[in-house]
């Protein structure tokens, strides 16, 4: 109803407003009208007024806020706000991989990592485990999937905070909160070496010191 009324006074202004003269009664008339928009104005409470003068909020659609999240998750501000990873075996072998495969990498390049791990597990081409897709081929010579599995040495974490922060870019990828990056790679090698296949492959990817490439179905071993 206080809505109706400073609409019909405002409606009055503009009427009178078409058709003020011009000459010494204009000031006569521009006072009134003042006095007609004063009392419209009045009738309508503090708290309404507040909301008739608010601006119209700016719409963000859905796609622009996921992107901003998207760019968010691949931060170490983002790692660090989240809780203290933990998991299943299969949490335990992805986060392991990341630490020895990828704990000196950008965040982001982290992520890829543990995406060409998940991308296999979803291939059918590869076992339908992390672990089982992390440690294929291991003990068998020039056949282990990713190197550290069979280089000799024992698997031992001496860098604690590097392995608390890639064991949250294993809990997050396995929680599928992390974008695809990679166009689907299932293979990966660092800047450090140029395997063969390398050239028979499409190289999707770079992040960091990591190149990544999809098809076929060879090593991913750096």
């Amino acid at each position: 109803m206080q809505s109706l009324k400073l609409m019909y006074s405002l409606a009055i202004v503009v009427a009178l407003g078409m058709a003020l003269p011009t000459g010494a009664h204009a000031n006569t008339m521009a006072q009134s009208l003042a006095k007609i928009e004063a009392r419209g104005l009045a009738s309508i409470s503090a708290d309404r007024l507040k909301i008739l003068s608010k601006p119209p909020a700016i719409a963000v659609s859905a796609s622009a806020n996921s992107e901003v999240l998207s760019d968010e998750i691949f931060t170490r501000s983002w790692l660090a706000a989240q809780p203290k990873a933990k998991g299943s075996s299969e949490f335990q072998c992805l986060a392991e991989a990341l630490y020895f495969e990828a704990r000196g990498e950008t965040v982001k390049g982290q992520f890829a990592v543990a995406e060409v791990i998940r991308n296999r597990v979803k291939s059918k081409r590869f076992p339908n485990s992390y672990c089982g897709v992390i440690n294929q081929g291991t003990g068998k010579k020039h056949r282990c999937q990713f190197s550290y599995t069979c280089d000799g040495k024992p698997e031992v974490v001496a860098e604690p905070a590097a392995y608390a922060r890639v064991a949250k870019v294993a809990r997050a990828t396995i929680d599928g909160k992390s974008p695809d990056i990679t166009k689907g790679a299932t293979f990966y090698h660092t800047t450090a070496v140029r395997p063969s296949w390398s050239r028979k492959f499409t190289n999707t990817a770079r992040f960091g010191v990591h190149l990544f490439y999809s098809r076929g179905a060879r090593t991913a071993s750096n």
